[in-house]
Order: C-alpha cells, then structure tokens, then sequence
C-alpha cells in the first residue's frame, strides 16, 4: 500500500450494505430542501431592539461629531455581520455610547476617513486575538477598572451633550464643557431647552406609566416615544431648531489610509480594540446571565415561536472573531466602531428571541430606515437626540456599580478610573485603574494582620491562647509571627487561625519548630485554617471530629465510649452536641467543653449554654468584622424568602446565604394569609409590607418541602373538628386544597416524576397557590407592575437533599425543575 493512501481502521458501528455484483450501488433518497424559517418571537424582538436602535444609533453618531450616517451603518453591519458571524446569538451589536469619547477624540485629531481606518485596524486586532483565543483574558480586568471606565464615559457625554441640549456647541474636553457651561447657561435657546425637557420627561415617565394600559405602552420602547414626542411637538409648533441632516448617499465618506503619526494611530487602534472587545465580551457575559432566567432557551425546548435551537453559553473567542469583522466591514463602509451594546441586548432577551435570526433582523430593519425613512429622520430635533444620549451617559454612572465596589473595597480603582477617564482619556484612565488595581493586590498580597488574644477558663490549663493571623504568610512576616508566637505561655493549649490562602517555605519552617517546641514543654497546638478546618493534627487533642465552620454532614462528636451508631445514644439519635453548622454554629462542640460521660444525655439548657459559649469562642471571632459592618450599614437583603418552621429546613445551608443576605419568615406550611383574612394575625403581612417597602427587596421565594406536618395536618383535617389555634391558621392553606382538587387548574409535579404521595402534591400545589396570594398583596402587586420584583417558588426534597425551582408551565402543568437544570447557579 502507497504511503500515501490513508488507511481508514474499520468501524464496528458502521452497518455493511450488500447489494450483487452486476447490480448498480442503491440511489439515495433525495434530501429534502432546507426551509429558512424565523420564528414568530425573533420577528418580534427585531422589531423592539430596532425601535431602540435607530434613535441611539443617530444620537452616538451626533455626540461623536461623525456623519448622522455612520450611526446607522454601524447599527446594521453590528445587526448583521455580529449578529451572524458572533459566538453571543442573543447579544445585539452596534454603535456604543462607550466608545463615543474614544471615536470623538479620533475624529477631532485625524478627522472621519482615517478614524475609519482606525477601525478597519482595530477590527483585524480583533480577529487576530480571536485567533489566538485569549477572550477569556479580558474578563481579567477587574470590574472596578470597567465600571470606572464606563463612568468616566458616561459623565464625558453627559458633561458634552448638556450643551447640546442648552442649545449650544460642545468643546473638546470635559474641562472646557464644564469651564463654558456659566457661558452657556446664561444664552440659553428657549426652544432647545424645551424639546430636551420634553424628551428627557417622557424618557423617564414612560416605563412608570402604571395600570394595565401601562403594562401595554411600556411595549413601546421609552426611547421611540421620548424621541418621536419631541419630534412630534416641533413639527406641530413649528419650532426653528438645528434637526437631523442626512446627507445623500452618494456622498457618503468611506475609509481611506490613515494618516498622522504612527505611535499616535497606533495608540489610537489599542484604545479602539480594548474598548471594544472588554465591552463585547462582558455583554457576552451579561447575556448569559439573562438567558439563565429563560430556562427555555436552555433546555432547548419548543416555545409558543415553534423555536427548537438551543441557546448555549457564548463562545467568547468567535464573539471576538465576530465583532473584529464587524469592526472590519463598519469601518470599510464608513461606519462608527461597532461592539456589543448591552441595552439592546437586554431588550432582545426581554422581548422573547429565541435565536440570532433577531439580531440579524434587526439590522435588516435599520438598512431599510436608512434607505427609506430619510425624510422622516431629519424631522428629529438634534436638541432631543442629545437629551436622549445625555440620558444614557447619566445611567452609566450606575450606583449599583459603586455599592458593589465599596462592598469589595475596590472605590479607589474605581474613583482613580473614572477621573483618569474624565480628565486624561480612556486609555489613560484605564493604564491608570488598572496600575492602581495591581497596587492594591500586592497591598492585600503582602499585608499580614497577627493577633495574640488570651482567654481564661475553668480548666486546668489555665486557658486557650490564640494566635490569629489574617493574609498570606509569606517570609516578610516570619519575624512578627515569631515574636507573636513567644507570647504564649508554656505548656498553654494554643490554636493558631490561619486565615489566609498561601504560607511560603520559611513561614511553614517557623510555625513547625514553634509547634514542635511548644509540645515537647507539655502544651498543646491546634492549627486551623479560615473555616476553623484543621490543617495539622494537634498533639494532644481529643477524639471529637465536630469544628464549627467544617461542611454540615449532621454528624456528631464521638466521645472514646462511643458504638457503631456514630456517638448515638439510645435516648436520643445523633449524640449530645447537636450538629455541626457550616457557619459556626451553635451546637458546634469543643474540647474544653466536655463534661459529664461521653453518652449522656444533657439538660437542652445546658446545651443551649454549651452551643452559645463554642459560637463565642470559635466563631464570632471569624464573623466579628462583617457583623460589625452590617450593624454598621443596616440590613440590605435582596431576597425574602418564605418558608415552613420545620426544623429540617436551615435556609441559610440550602441557599449558601450569610447574614445580611435574607430576609427569612417562617410559619407552619409557609402560608401567605389573603389580605383581610389575617383575623388578627398580620405578621406575614407586616413583613411582606416591610421588605417590600422598606428594604426594597429584589425577590421573594415561597419554599415548601417534603414531608411538611402543616400539609398532613391539611389532608386529614375534620370540617367540624375543634377550633384550635393550629386548625384556625391552616385554613389559610384550604384554597391549596382547593387547587389539588380541581379539575380545571394546572396540575403541579416535579420534572421527570409524578409526586410521591398526596403530601408531596398538596405541598407543591401549595407553593404555587401562596405565590397567587402574594400577587394580592397591595406592596407586592405594585413593586410587579414596575418591574423591580421577582416572585420565585421552590421546593426542597428533604430526603434527597435536593432544591427545585418552579419554572413554569409545560405542557400545562406547573413544573418545579433542578436548579441545573433550569439554567441557575446556587
């Protein structure tokens, strides 16, 4: 055989097909031809992301100082070749009002036809970074650096475009804006400022429009309305006002070769490719955590559109490809740099897309505006289409952005960003952010807090000595460590807290001779890490296997008398310390505080003592600092969370919650009372009222469970039994009853298996009927007409210590699916 013959190994899979000598091999049957079909929901959502589209699109183009145009050609080569070529199907590309003051600064130093070169180079950046597959190096910036940049872009257009809106001319830099504004305030142009209030008051009042009337015109985006409002009112008033200008194709500028410095053209092409592929990627991103909440777009299943693709998690390196040949193509056609625009994307999951034939549509859309609706674009007043763009700059300034910094303690990256935007440039507030971020890492990296703390006890021993060291234990710390160290008495019981991820050889070699020193004078050493875990056996330690902060396995401590049974006893399974929580918790059990036989069973008094003292001694140490800045700041959960008072249920397990994090109330059967027939007892009420008003939670969830007592109780409840006070508040559950018995409602089930038994279905159906109960309640009812509550149902198999989310109908009953499954993350 010829080496050059590949040789193919057999395949055991493949099926041999036989047919006779003489006979010619069998004809396949004919493929059928392949039909183009977009699904009602994509044609939808391209209508939507369009109407946003084009008033944005002219309005970052105007803020840019480019061609009206070129606006309008990056919204549709963003639509169609992103939105085709992309790995993120849902994301929408286009002009971004976070390159308008990188695309400003270029066309004021090089003017329009090389600033589009710029781009075209830009774009081959791009692809060749995709080539290189390093997308995923861009989600390394921290998040401190891109807020701050997009903060510091936002307060340039917004300090820009006023001046537009007062009726002027913007200057060169943010510094000069704010040097001209006493200027420009004091000539005002009457009608200007007029259309921009118009424009800016309709923006803001238009999604809080409220009723059902509302929830129908808040379809129309606020954008369109804002926009064609002031257009409207013009027109009619007959106003003298700078509009839109279009000017014929035919005279539209296309790139041309760069020109001017090469260093400055190629900083230039740097600043252009990072704003561009950070931004995208980080859409990308956000994307997907949008198409989470829609877990039929990931369990690929049929939707109401007849859509049966589906939507995976974005593949960041072909977005990449995607948006440098986007970029390519915009800047070729005399385009504004293109990338993903998270607005439009946003809206595009919203409004129901189903696939990337949406994105693609919409661009479609934009080339046919461009094309024919010329005439009714230059009606636009340029004073709205600024106020518009203005709008959008100020929401760039996100608070949510600066909590959550300050939470991370990341403000001064944050605050060095943004002014370095403002006052230098992108690329130089970003060098700057990013400078200082690395600063304070190596800050954090190389700062060591040690702490010596001694306790007395009733023991023996005269006490328990901590040595608590907080960071990373490198050699720069060895000689305080050591001095600390000495300061424990000998033949002391000493536990030394590591908190920190990382110890270098020289630190490991200090500990380990003091530890060895320290127990050859009789004294003991207990080493533990952040969760309170052992790292090192302790020499003289007892035979209880229980620490507070170790992963709750309800397991309990083993006395050196206990059997087979894991320390139980006949009186009471599981021992005599109570579990062991994965935050420290009560019953967390402790050397020190054994008393008594191994197997006796302890007044609850005494265990209620036993637990406070261990929190005090192991816990509250590890905890103290964040309940000092809760206390500080206040409760801000962003969940209430509704369940049942059985003792199986720890919501904070379940959740992986710490403090601050819920809002919980539990009552029998996790029941939400109607209003008016509390009969006295409104505490469900008042905290529903409390967490929806005063702490302005994000999200309530109603959580059953399995084996619910309150859902037995409800099954084998009398009519004419007596009225005890636990009969009087569960008939605040007979609605569920109700609901289980009816033909004519949607039957609840878990994915994949019927119910196990009448109490597992009444306590599925239950949740789905408390959720109807909360839509009742007056708070709830108005924070979900504005859109900024979630209602959630959930439930937890006690058993198979597993959660379900309910994730809506299908098929025409009320599912509760795995969280995996439906697309979510604990």
């Amino acid at each position: 055989m010829s080496a050059c013959v590949p040789t193919r190994a057999p395949d055991p899979t493949r099926t041999k097909r036989m047919h006779q000598p003489q006979s010619p091999p069998p004809t396949p049957p004919p493929t059928p031809p392949r039909r183009f079909r977009i699904a009602g929901a994509d044609v939808s959502a391209s209508i939507a992301v369009f109407l946003i589209a084009l008033p944005l699109s002219l309005g970052i183009a105007l803020a840019t100082g480019a061609p009206l145009q070129a606006g309008l050609v990056a919204a549709a080569v963003g639509g169609l070749v992103a939105g085709r070529l992309g790995g993120s199907p849902l994301q929408v590309s286009g002009p971004a009002a976070g390159l308008t003051v990188v695309t400003a600064d270029l066309i004021q130093r090089y003017g329009w036809r090389t600033t589009c070169a710029i781009t075209v180079l830009a774009g081959l950046a791009q692809l060749g970074l995709g080539c290189l597959r390093v997308a995923r190096t861009a989600l390394a910036v921290s998040p401190a650096v891109v807020h701050g940049m997009l903060a510091g872009i936002g307060v340039t257009i917004a300090v820009a475009q006023l001046h537009i809106v007062l009726g002027g001319t913007p200057e060169s830099s943010v510094l000069d804006n704010v040097r001209a504004l006493p200027a420009q305030l004091a000539g005002l142009h009457p009608a200007a400022v007029s259309m921009s209030v118009l424009t800016l008051t309709l923006l803001l009042l238009w999604p809080r429009i409220p009723g059902r009337v509302g929830s129908v015109l808040r379809k129309v985006p606020a954008a369109l309305v804002a926009v064609s409002g002031a257009t409207l009112t013009a027109a009619l008033a007959g106003l003298s006002l700078p509009k839109v200008d279009l000017p014929s194709w035919r005279s539209h500028a296309l790139a041309g070769l760069p020109e001017g410095p090469v260093l400055g053209v190629a900083a230039a092409v740097l600043t252009t490719t990072l704003v561009c592929s950070v931004q995208s990627l980080l859409g990308a991103v956000a994307v997907d955590k949008l198409a989470a909440s829609r877990p039929e777009l990931l369990a690929g299943e049929s939707g109401r559109s007849g859509a049966s693709a589906r939507v995976g998690r974005s593949d960041l390196d072909r977005e990449l490809l995607g948006q440098g040949a986007a970029n390519v193509v915009s800047g070729v056609l005399g385009g504004l740099p293109v990338a993903g625009v998270a607005v439009r994307s946003s809206a595009n999951v919203q409004a129901g897309a189903v696939s990337r034939n949406s994105t693609m549509l919409h661009g479609v859309l934009v080339v046919i505006a461009a094309l024919l609706m010329v005439p009714v674009l230059e009606l636009i007043p340029l004073a709205s289409l600024a106020a518009l763009v203005m709008a959008v700059g100020i929401q760039m300034v996100s608070l949510h952005h600066i909590r959550t910094v300050t939470r991370h303690r990341e403000v001064l990256v944050y605050a060095v960003t943004t002014l370095g935007v403002v006052v230098f440039g992108v690329l130089e507030g970003v060098t700057l952010g990013v400078a200082v971020a690395v600063a304070v890492a190596l800050n954090r990296l190389a700062r060591t807090r040690i702490t010596y703390e001694a306790r007395d006890d009733e023991t023996e021993t005269g006490g328990i000595h901590y040595v608590r060291v907080r960071g990373q234990l490198t050699f720069l710390a060895v000689p305080r460590l050591s001095r600390t160290l000495h300061l424990v008495p000998r033949g002391a019981v000493a536990v030394v807290e590591l908190d920190g991820s990382f110890m270098d050889h020289a630190a490991y070699e200090s500990l380990h001779h003091w530890q060895s020193t320290h127990t050859a004078q009789g004294g003991t050493v207990e080493v533990t890490g952040r969760a309170g875990t052992r790292i090192a056996e302790p020499v003289g330690a007892s035979d209880c296997r229980c620490r507070p902060w170790t992963p709750w396995r309800n397991h309990q401590c083993e006395g050196p008398e206990s059997g087979p049974g894991r320390g139980e006893t006949a009186d009471r399974p599981g021992g005599e310390n109570g579990w062991t929580g994965s935050s420290g918790s009560p019953g967390s059990p402790d050397p020190a505080d054994s008393t008594g036989s191994p197997g006796a069973v302890e007044p609850s008094g005494h265990q209620l003592a036993r637990g406070i003292s261990a929190f005090q001694r192991n816990t509250a140490p590890l905890v103290r600092g964040e309940l000092a800045r809760l206390a500080r700041e206040g409760q801000q959960p962003s969940q209430l969370f509704l369940t049942c008072a059985d003792s199986r249920l720890v919501t904070s397990m379940i959740t992986s919650s710490g403090p601050g994090d819920l809002f919980v109330v539990r009552n029998v059967g996790n029941l939400v009372p109607m209003p008016g027939e509390e009969s006295g007892d409104d505490s469900v009420a008042a905290a529903i009222e409390y967490a929806v008003d005063v702490l302005k939670v994000r999200s309530i969830t109603v959580c059953g469970h399995s084996g619910c007592g309150a859902m037995q109780a409800l099954l084998n409840m009398e009519p004419d039994g007596a009225r005890t006070p636990l009969r009087r508040w569960l008939r605040h559950g007979l609605p569920s009853l109700e609901r289980m018995a009816a033909k004519d409602r949607p039957w609840a089930r878990l994915a994949g298996r019927a119910p196990a038994d009448a109490v597992e279905q009444l306590g599925l159906t239950n949740v789905v009927q408390q959720l109807e109960h909360l839509r009742a309640h007056e708070s709830v009812a108005r924070a979900l007409r504005e859109g900024v509550l979630d209602l959630q149902g959930m439930y937890f198999h006690v058993g198979e210590a597993q959660a379900y989310l309910l994730t809506g109908a299908v098929g025409g009953d009320e599912v509760f699916d795995h969280v995996r499954a439906a697309g979510l993350s604990a």
